[in-house]
């Protein structure tokens, strides 16, 4: 079987290695020169353990290879970029999605699967996708077979989870159903879940929906927290010993391209009925706000000036900064006046220092964003050549406080409560 995947990104690299390794005929295609001489050279230009490995071993058996043009194949699989659109709900833009689609259709032969991997609205696979390809000449579900398959992966873990998560199989009709599971059973161990496209898009919108709501749920309860001075930490921890409760953890935001931005798809379809996955939205969206200005208040207390924000990332032990939460916290604190921000991520090289010992050299407060494992013990030389050595752990990750004067989550900022506010 002939594979071709368009897009080589977080999701459609991994994705087509992992046909690779399982004996099929790859072509890896994306619009970026850059990426494709990297790939076809051997390196990975996204940080997933396991992946370069993985790469060099299918370069090997001459199975896999990237371009920038399409040509026929077997299968087609979309995993493209969907950010949101400029607009009110800030709904899906599924311009590269169609570009994709375009890009593949001149190419299609009887008997050829489309599948769609990218998040995407409810009812993009059989309202836009389906009659792009009919306009063609193909009927779907009898010469083409059009499925939208969604991933359910973590980040970190992408090579493991795509072999043994449970996978949805959304086919436009039952027969779209069954060749999308026979194309995924090449390497799937977990269950393959029979579904329409449009429950498929739907239910991949909602896993991240309902992530962000519990989320944002900690962090209301965070403010709560913070105003009746109650250890929100604390609480989380007790309730979570209910055998039917299981609150999330706070932090200072969302990011990445699932649940920063997937809720919206929601809400574009239906703004009057999703009323929770608006508010849920605002507060995780007013995070960053809420950390800057308890931020401010612990440099008030101690006298600080300069501030070292550790970790830009989105999550821990990658280098994907999309819609990373860090990313207006930063620019948000070097808007003020008076403060000196420093940025260290060992994973990111967009970051102004390069070690931590430079980070943090006369610095008043690390600013914890991201819960890199370097993060989680942070070395005493290190601490030693802060000035104030106060440390801010909104991720809750740094496992030892010592050698720090000062040590604040956000369980215990309810002690800040009485010092002025920006």
């Amino acid at each position: 079987m002939k594979i071709l995947t368009v897009g080589l990104g977080y999701i459609g690299l991994p994705t087509a290695i992992t046909f690779a390794l399982h004996g099929q005929e790859v072509v890896g295609v994306d619009k970026n020169q850059y990426v494709v001489e990297t790939l076809n050279d051997g390196k990975v230009h996204i940080e997933e353990p396991l992946l370069p490995e993985a790469l060099e071993e299918v370069l090997i058996r001459k199975n896999f290879k990237a371009q920038m043009n399409i040509e026929p194949a077997d299968v087609f699989i979309v995993a493209v970029p969907t950010p949101n659109c400029d607009d009110e709900y800030k709904g899906c833009d599924l311009t590269y999605v169609v570009d994709a689609v375009k890009s593949v259709v001149p190419h299609l032969e009887t008997g050829n699967t489309v599948i769609i991997e990218s998040t995407i609205s409810p009812r993009t696979t059989e309202d836009v996708i389906k009659p792009m390809i009919e306009k063609a000449g193909f009927e779907v579900g009898k010469d083409i077979f059009l499925v939208h398959c969604p991933e359910r992966v973590l980040p970190g873990q992408v090579l493991h989870e795509l072999i043994f998560n449970n996978r949805i199989i959304g086919g436009v009709t039952p027969a779209c159903t069954e060749k999308g599971k026979e194309i995924y059973d090449v390497f799937v161990q977990g269950k393959l879940i029979e579904a329409t496209a449009s429950a498929a898009e739907l239910s991949k919108l909602m896993e991240n929906t309902y992530r962000d709501v519990n989320i944002a749920l900690a962090n209301e309860l965070v403010q709560i927290g913070a105003k009746l001075d109650i250890d929100a930490l604390e609480v989380i921890d007790m309730a979570n010993q209910h055998p039917r409760v299981n609150i999330h953890q706070p932090g200072p935001g969302v990011g990445g391209h699932c649940l920063a931005v997937d809720p919206y798809f929601i809400v574009a379809k239906a703004p009057e009925e999703a009323q929770l996955i608006q508010r849920a939205r605002k507060v995780n969206s007013q995070m960053p706000n809420f950390i800057v200005e308890q931020a401010a208040k612990i440099l008030e207390e101690h006298d600080g000036k300069i501030i070292t924000v550790l970790g830009l990332a989105y999550k821990g032990n990658i280098d994907d900064m999309r819609e990373s939460p860090a990313i207006p916290i930063v620019n948000q604190l070097r808007s003020m006046s008076g403060y000196e921000v420093r940025t260290y991520d060992p994973h990111v090289a967009e970051a102004d220092t390069d070690t931590l010992l430079e980070a943090l050299e006369d610095s008043d407060m690390a600013l914890v964003l991201c819960d890199h494992d370097e993060f989680k013990t942070l070395p005493e030389e290190a601490v030693d050549v802060m000035k104030n050595r106060v440390l801010f752990d909104t991720k809750n990750c740094v496992v030892s406080d010592a050698p720090f004067k000062e040590h604040y989550t956000l369980g215990n900022i309810s002690a800040l409560k009485n010092v002025e506010r920006v």
